[in-house]
C-alpha cells in the first residue's frame, strides 16, 4: 500500500479511451466495500460517461474544472444525510477507495470537491450537481471522482523524505 501511495498522483489529463466495464465494475465494488461508521453504508454513486453531461459537469466549480469534459468516466459520490451524521466521513472514505482502486487498475483519477464549494453558475456546487443529475434532497453531494487512462508524462512519485515526523505525537500533543 505504501508503494501505491508514493506513486499515486492526481491526474487531470486523460486519453480518449473509455474505461472498460470490468474496471468500472471493480471501482464501484471497491467503493461499496469501503468501511463506514456502524456499517450504515450511506453512500450512493452516480456514474457519468455521457459526453454532454460531462461537459456540463465541468461547470460544477468556480473556476470550472476543464478536465471533467474530457474524462471518460466520472463517479459522483453522494451521502444519505438521513441515514447517519457521519455521511461526510463515510463518503470521503469511499471516494479515496475509488482512487486507490483506480491506481491499482492502471487508471488515473482526480477528486473534485463539491461540498462547500461554489459553481460558476451562481449557485453552490452541490446545488448545481443536484439539479444537473436529478439528485434528491436527502442525498448530499460530496465529490466527483474523474477516472481514466492518464495521458502524457507521469508525475514523479512522492518520497518518504516528505514525511514530516514533527506531525506525529506520542501519548499526548
Amino acid at each position: 500500500m505504501l508503494d501505491m501511495l508514493l506513486t499515486r498522483r492526481s491526474c487531470r489529463k486523460f486519453e480518449g479511451k473509455a474505461v472498460e466495464s470490468e474496471k468500472k465494475e471493480k471501482l464501484l465494488q471497491a467503493a461499496q466495500l469501503a468501511p463506514t461508521g456502524k456499517g450504515t453504508r450511506p453512500w450512493e454513486f452516480v456514474v457519468i460517461e455521457n459526453k454532454e453531461t460531462l461537459k456540463k459537469l465541468g461547470d460544477c466549480r468556480n473556476p470550472n474544472q476543464p478536465f471533467l469534459p474530457d474524462t471518460p468516466l466520472a463517479i459522483v459520490v453522494l451521502g444519505n444525510t438521513q441515514k447517519t451524521d457521519t455521511w461526510i466521513e463515510d463518503a470521503s472514505i469511499a471516494s479515496i477507495v475509488i482512487q486507490l482502486e483506480a491506481e491499482k487498475l492502471g487508471l488515473g483519477s482526480c477528486w473534485v470537491q463539491i461540498r462547500l464549494r461554489e459553481s460558476n453558475q451562481g449557485m453552490s456546487s452541490e446545488e448545481y450537481v443536484r439539479k444537473l443529475l436529478g439528485i434528491p434532497d436527502h442525498m448530499a453531494v460530496l465529490s466527483v471522482i474523474a477516472v481514466g487512462y492518464p495521458e502524457g508524462l507521469k508525475l514523479k512519485p512522492h518520497s518518504l523524505d516528505e514525511v514530516d515526523h514533527a506531525k506525529i505525537h506520542t501519548e499526548a500533543y
